[in-house]
């Protein structure tokens, strides 16, 4: 019998290319989403890449009384989180919403797991929570530093809540994953980021205005102590994220996790700064980007790329997707979105 994983934002942009890597891997997948950030439509479009149709709950996370009918009505082995407000921008100007949405969300599921005997909780962290690093790259073991925005503090916070909830006791075993920069979309162009309003993040910023839908994209800041001026970043393929939730699923269900908490970083290894960004993007689709030089941006650090080491070594995991490839899939989303008609 299959085995069957909770996936809380699951119809978002990262969370709906992990469905279908948890589905190609033989998992069942239940989704549960409130659609707040993206669109039900996803679900369809997961069904068409992998021929299977994950069951999807339309239930908001801070909602108890309804996370727990999701509890009740399906056997769950595990769960991966990604629902959360995830903009360190928008963090800023709405810290509450933040600290609300991402704090108590997690607080739900982790009360409820002991009960509805669901062993394994993969947490969707940041690089953020290391803020600005004192040295590059950034391994597991750097210093978490005070969060430079309310939503790398929420990242902050709710692995101090895992780390705790654990030690006290819980029968729960959990893998924090720290992401750095998921950027790109599917292959078949079925599924990528399409937040809603007007993007926070960079990629679907960037690709709305090379399509024409935006008329200008905005570089936050060209006098950071950086080559080029620009902040750099280290940008992953989001499929090759989604495929480091399986390695890691994996490796809580078939009890080859040592420590109760353990945490990797996810990235590439490499920096690319904004400005060479949207060179490669150029270089890679023959398409040009409109873009201007503004103010630095509240939140915003300076420079930070992972060490991967312990993720490849540890989860068998790799990014090996080139960024030129990466970008690609990006745009041909942006253009499979204009061919359906979505701006």
């Amino acid at each position: 019998m299959k085995k069957r994983i909770l996936v809380t934002g699951g119809t978002g942009f990262i969370g709906s290319h992990t469905v279908v890597e948890l589905q190609e891997s033989g998992y069942d997948v239940v989704i549960i989403d409130n659609l707040s950030n993206s669109n039900a439509d996803t679900v369809d479009n997961i069904e068409k890449i992998t021929g299977i149709r994950p069951d999807f709950e339309q239930v908001d996370c801070l909602d108890f009384a309804a996370v727990e009918k999701v509890f009740a009505k399906y056997k769950i082995e595990g769960i991966i989180h990604f629902a959360a407000s995830k903009a360190v921008g928008e963090s800023v100007q709405k810290p509450l919403k933040y600290y609300r949405n991402n704090i108590v969300s997690l607080i739900n599921l982790l009360e409820l797991m002991p009960k509805y005997n669901v062993k394994g909780l993969i947490f969707s962290s940041s690089c953020t929570v290391y803020g600005q690093p004192d040295k590059l790259p950034v391994t597991e073991e750097a210093p978490i530093k005070k969060a430079e925005s309310p939503y790398g503090n929420t990242k902050q916070i709710n692995e101090e809540i895992i780390h705790d909830t654990i030690a006290s006791g819980s029968p729960i075993k959990a893998i924090l994953l720290r992401y750095f920069n998921p950027i790109g979309a599917h292959p078949t162009g079925l599924i990528g980021e399409l937040p809603n309003g007007v993007p926070q993040n960079i990629l679907p910023y960037l690709t709305q205005t090379a399509i024409g839908i935006r008329k200008e994209l905005s570089v936050f800041g060209d006098d950071y102590p950086t080559p080029d001026g620009s902040c750099i970043r280290d940008y992953i393929y989001v499929v090759d994220l989604a495929k480091a939730h399986v390695c890691a699923m994996n490796r809580i269900l078939d009890n080859k996790q040592l420590e109760p908490v353990e945490v990797f970083n996810l990235g590439t290894g490499q920096g690319l700064s904004v400005l060479e960004l949207i060179n490669k993007f150029e270089t890679a689709t023959g398409v040009k980007v409109p873009h201007k030089i503004a103010g630095r941006r509240a939140g915003d650090i300076v420079q930070v790329w992972a060490d991967p080491t312990k993720a490849n070594k540890v989860l068998g995991w790799k990014a090996d997707t080139t960024i030129e490839d990466t970008l690609r899939s990006a745009w041909n989303w942006q253009v499979k979105l204009r061919e359906r008609g979505i701006q």
